[in-house]
């Protein structure tokens, strides 16, 4: 049997439902409040939630910004592993977060990809080429304002196909 570790990594190698219940017992996002409540069976859409407690907090109250960024850190990435499936290589390039305003309460973020980016995305990789797309994704409150933004570039290429 695989390891925890293997499977998310991995996400073609399980359900949505089973991805779900891995990364909401795994240990750094269960520990900071973090929550997956929804992944579409596709993997093309994913809602995470972070519930405002003792342990998320900041100095003066609101949710950690560290702790902001986390809820967001690796979805893209692994929607896209799991939409892409086994022949691409996809990794995260790099970050941005713009803290808009103090997050208080439970917020949430809503991740999409949507099937004109997979057909570009296979488009620019055909040939063998790295490709370098950036999505967004806000961080919401209760209320539904923007507490934060953040910006993912992503690495993806599709792997070389090695035979005999």
């Amino acid at each position: 049997m695989k390891n925890i570790f293997t499977l998310i990594r991995r996400p073609g190698n399980l359900s949505a439902r089973g991805y779900k219940f891995l990364m909401n017992i795994w240990p750094p996002y269960w520990g900071s409040g973090i929550f997956v409540e929804r992944i579409a069976p596709d993997f093309k859409r994913l809602t995470v939630v972070m519930k405002m407690a003792w342990y998320n907090r900041n100095a003066v109250g609101t949710h950690f910004g560290g702790s902001l960024y986390a809820m967001t850190d690796p979805f893209f990435m692994l929607m896209l592993m799991g939409v892409l499936g086994p022949d691409y290589i996809v990794w995260d390039k790099s970050a941005a977060i713009d803290f808009i305003r103090p997050g208080k309460g439970r917020v949430r973020a809503e991740f999409f990809l949507t099937d004109r980016d997979i057909g570009r995305i296979r488009q620019e990789t055909g040939s063998g080429e790295k490709f370098l797309p950036t999505y967004s994704v806000d961080i919401v409150d209760e209320d539904g304002e923007v507490v934060a933004r953040v910006r993912k570039t992503l690495y993806v290429r599709k792997k070389e196909n090695r035979t005999g």
